[in-house]
């Protein structure tokens, strides 16, 4: 149950990052609603996943996992740059979480 929460506060960070991006570009009531119910949703879910992993583990896997779709919706959906550093970077983070979960 816990790894669900947390992977569920990542996909709501997403939709949070969504927002803010469509919100930034022009103000209106879809991504203002998206923008802070998306984090504010991450965040209650992040929240309920401490009572069955611990916050440090929890918190880093939700971090690293929110990182990796933010920048991968940004490079497929907003234009963002796709140079190798750039994915490497993105596959380090990757492994990083993968990495956290199976010594947990």
């Amino acid at each position: 149950m816990g790894w669900f929460l947390v992977f569920a506060a990542a996909l709501m960070e997403t939709v949070g990052v969504i927002g803010l991006k469509r919100y930034s570009g022009r103000k209106s009531l879809l991504s203002a609603i998206l923008f802070i119910g998306g984090f504010g949703a991450s965040f209650v879910l992040l929240y309920q996943s401490f009572r069955y992993i611990q916050l440090s583990i929890a918190y880093a896997v939700w971090i690293g996992l929110g990182t990796a779709a933010a920048v991968l919706v940004n490079i497929l959906f907003f234009g963002e740059s796709r140079s190798t550093a750039r994915l490497l970077s993105l596959a380090v983070i990757v492994v990083g979480v993968v990495g956290l979960k199976a010594v947990s």
